[in-house]
């Protein structure tokens, strides 16, 4: 995009130099680009939501990337008559693929979660809607033998979904389905190839073969590997469109991309995008980095968008959030994005209903909010029965001696600051705390048992940090600015708080240092012998 079409764009919404910005008490500003010009470096703060998490709408016809924040990668979206619905990679959580709506491609709340059988890690879905009917592809290697590609399957989106059938793709990832030219549904998968389907979708009807040989970037672009990964298809006026991802979706910031080809005939041959990269970071200095795995989608006034997933600068610990950047046909047939690097308030999509956003996460425990809030983290055959509701709490039974070998309840963070804090009541020989959670690698936290609170540094306890004690219950809080976390704990419920004499810095528990590609989260543990009950969670930015 050129300085001129950015100033425009930017101009259009109001935010010329020297105009009014919105403000909002306690939004973080956004780094700034220091190439650009002062007029289009103007800070534009988050709008606030549920328990000051920070929200896109920014409640004057702007909006501020990302529009669901927090680890929400590779977006797959649907628009289904005045509806939006989108859904995401859920890697090793379960209940899994939550399911969000919108009706104004800015403002997204959950609906419920599509998988509840384990099938190991999810990456990539595609969620598609075909003769009335919703499917949701998924790749998946739930026995450790090699990746394959399922589906699940609704007649409304609400569920109840089908138990996954394996449609025995093997070795792909990334599906993406399309109906071709002549009538026939197909998956694209990573490679770029594809595979014929059966016309109800649940079963493969030929071979996997090779799609498309995508564009190639200078040899001298500093990227993590080709990768050519996440196909996702658009036909329009008579073309249909291939955007992909290349470059490798973590290392190094300026290696994801996103690129596209189109064709007459779902069969190609494929012509290269003239402006191939659509999209891509070009510095540390952007506010966002590994910028890729799009997919196009009309807007409710008929004006085109895309969805695409990116790291936050500085912020590799939230995962990868999902962002929303204005595109524009071109006289050639081709699109352009118009966002720049999303560092502004952008317009909003015209002609959409405001439509709810992402309830808060503080949680009194009296309704059940498993798939939508709480999942457990790869968790055993039969995790679910771990966790009983109670009158004003929940009862988990342990799991495991340690965080470091337990299933724990997890809950995505989106906020650069915020605190946590519950309160925990021991039964039998169990230890309990509140932790923040990468992977069994990487994690740390507070926990106790009925003689000491323990004290987790990057996966080990530190013995020296004991502190003893003889009491069943305790209220542990966690705080995190930007990666540098404190913690509190307290022996009368909150009424009075003693800051633990350490401190941590955990901007390295990221895909880049662990691999997973997941996110930071919130976790309560419980293992050892006996249960826990889980009291009065709150959460506040």
């Amino acid at each position: 995009m050129t300085d001129v079409s950015r100033r425009n764009l930017i101009k259009g919404a109001g935010l010329i130099a020297g105009g009014a910005l919105p403000s909002f008490a306690g939004a973080i500003p956004a780094p700034s680009r220091p190439d650009a010009p002062g007029a289009d470096d103007a800070v534009v703060q988050w709008g606030r939501g549920a328990d000051g998490q920070r929200k896109a709408d920014l409640g004057n016809g702007l909006y501020r990337n990302p529009i669901v924040s927090g680890d929400h990668a590779d977006p797959t979206i649907l628009k289904d008559g005045d509806d939006y619905y989108m859904t995401f990679s859920s890697f090793d959580s379960y209940p899994g693929l939550v399911i969000w709506r919108s009706t104004d491609l800015v403002n997204w709340a959950p609906v419920g979660p599509a998988l509840h059988q384990n099938l190991g890690t999810i990456w990539a879905v595609d969620l598609v809607k075909h003769d009335g009917r919703y499917f949701i592809y998924i790749p998946a290697d739930p026995k450790g033998e090699g990746w394959s590609i399922f589906v699940i399957w609704a007649d409304d989106i609400r569920g109840p979904w089908s138990e996954p059938i394996d449609l025995k793709i093997s070795g792909c990832i990334d599906p993406g389905h399309v109906v071709g030219e002549d009538g026939r549904r197909y998956l694209f998968t990573n490679g770029i190839r594809k595979i014929r389907l059966t016309k109800d979708g649940l079963a493969t009807d030929g071979q996997l073969e090779k799609a498309y040989d995508p564009w190639r970037y200078p040899d001298d672009w500093i990227v993590e590997n080709f990768a050519p990964e996440g196909p996702k298809l658009l036909r329009r006026n008579g073309w249909f469109y291939l955007v992909t991802a290349i470059g490798g979706t973590a290392g190094p910031v300026t290696g994801h991309m996103v690129i596209a080809a189109r064709s007459r005939s779902v069969h190609g041959p494929w012509e290269h995008c003239p402006r191939n990269p659509l999209v891509r970071t070009q510095s540390t200095s952007e506010p966002w980095w590994s910028r890729g795995h799009a997919t196009l989608v009309e807007g409710p006034a008929g004006d085109w968008w895309m969805v695409y997933h990116g790291y936050e600068n500085g912020m590799r610990t939230l995962g990868r959030q999902t962002l929303l950047e204005p595109i524009q046909w071109t006289a050639d047939g081709w699109f352009e994005a118009l966002g720049g690097d999303l560092s502004q308030a952008l317009p909003k999509p015209a002609g959409g209903r405001v439509s709810a956003s992402a309830p808060g996460l503080t949680d009194d425990f009296s309704d059940d909010r498993f798939g939508v809030q709480w999942s457990f983290h790869a968790p055993r055959k039969g995790e679910a029965q771990r966790a009983t509701y109670e009158p004003g709490a929940l009862r988990v039974t342990a799991s495991g001696i340690s965080p470091a070998d337990s299933s724990p309840l997890t809950c995505l963070v989106g906020d650069r600051r915020y605190e946590a804090e519950i309160s925990l009541a021991l039964e039998g020989d169990a230890e309990a705390g509140l932790i923040l959670f990468y992977n069994h690698k990487a994690f740390v936290g507070l926990g106790f048992t009925p003689k000491a609170l323990k004290l987790y540094e990057y996966a080990e306890e530190l013995p020296w940090a004991r502190i003893e004690h003889e009491k069943r219950s305790m209220r542990l809080r966690i705080g995190n600015d930007e990666n540098v976390v404190t913690y509190h704990y307290s022996f009368d419920d909150g009424k009075s708080w003693t800051r633990h004499g350490t401190r941590m810095e955990v901007s390295g528990m990221h895909h880049n240092v662990f691999g997973g590609f997941l996110a930071l989260r919130l976790g309560i543990y419980v293992a050892g012998n006996g249960s826990a009950r889980l009291r009065d969670f709150r959460y506040r930015c």
